[in-house]
């Protein structure tokens, strides 16, 4: 079952069922292994993007209770396959059900070609840096938003609990390297609240967020940001505790860089004092 329809069927239940605690606890769990799949199913992705071998594809991840089905086409069997043991090297994946279609190699690679791969290439990266994004941020968590990416053109569907969410997907797509333009045909659906208290509820009862993983995705954020240089700022995090230094060019950059590493998920604070503007001090 796909992952939206799978936060669906959530949230009708908590709006429907008046919960006892066994009814409580149930949606709890159900929450939380929604998140710890979504999660994986981030990691996925992002190993696809980064594999170069696989980056020029459009590969479709669901996971469920330790499945991955990978949906798609490659252009070889040696693709396929590699696909397959990417997947099982993610933490939590047991088992892959490969569904990726090999499509025929014409032994004529044209210009036209070329192109297509290359503009393969671009999008599949682009979805992919999106996906990340919406799943680290505290706000977004790419639980129940589509991205979909065409020549630079990314369509963003699915819901939203506010209209601060949905706009907030929308810069964060935005403001990606590789990005010309955004549809933003996300929902906005008020029950989708209640969804996130379980989410919220589930996150807490989980394992803590590790600092070493939050200065990876602040980091992360900033370089995949077309707004920052993000390579000029330094990340620290302790207890949760986000400490920005080095230097950007302006005020407007600095308040960005604060805003961006305030919404990772796990982060508790963000101290931006060492972080320069200019040639300031």
């Amino acid at each position: 079952m796909h992952t939206l329809k799978k936060l669906a069927i959530a949230t009708a239940t908590l709006g429907v069922i008046a919960m006892t605690p066994v009814a409580v606890h149930a949606e709890d769990g159900d929450m939380s292994r929604q998140l710890t799949e979504a999660r994986q199913e981030g990691s996925v992705w992002t190993a696809f993007a980064l594999n170069r071998h696989l980056s020029p594809f459009s590969i479709d991840v669901e996971i469920e209770n330790g499945v991955a089905v990978l949906t798609g086409e490659v252009e070889s069997d040696v693709e396929r396959d590699l696909a397959e043991q990417v997947a099982l090297g993610v933490e939590g994946v047991r088992e892959v059900d490969n569904q990726l279609k090999v499509e025929g190699e014409a032994a004529d690679r044209s210009n036209d070609r070329d192109r297509d791969f290359s503009n393969r290439f671009n999008d599949a990266t682009t979805t992919a840096t999106v996906k990340s994004k919406l799943l680290w941020n505290r706000n977004t968590e790419g639980l129940n938003i589509n991205v979909d990416t065409n020549n630079g053109v990314v369509t963003l569907k699915g819901s939203a609990n506010t209209d601060e969410a949905r706009e907030l997907a929308e810069r964060l797509a935005r403001n990606t390297e590789g990005v010309r333009e955004v549809n933003n045909e996300l929902k906005v659906n008020g029950e989708a609240g209640a969804a996130n208290k379980a989410r919220d509820k589930a996150d807490e009862a989980g394992a803590a967020i590790s600092d070493a993983w939050i200065t990876s995705k602040v980091k992360s954020s900033f370089v995949f940001n077309s707004s920052l240089d993000g390579l000029d700022i330094s990340v620290d995090t302790k207890g949760g505790q986000v400490t920005l230094g080095g230097r950007v060019d302006t005020q407007a950059e600095k308040d960005l860089a604060t805003e961006i590493a305030e919404n990772i998920r796990g982060v508790q604070g963000v101290k931006a004092d060492s972080l320069r503007v200019g040639n300031e001090g």
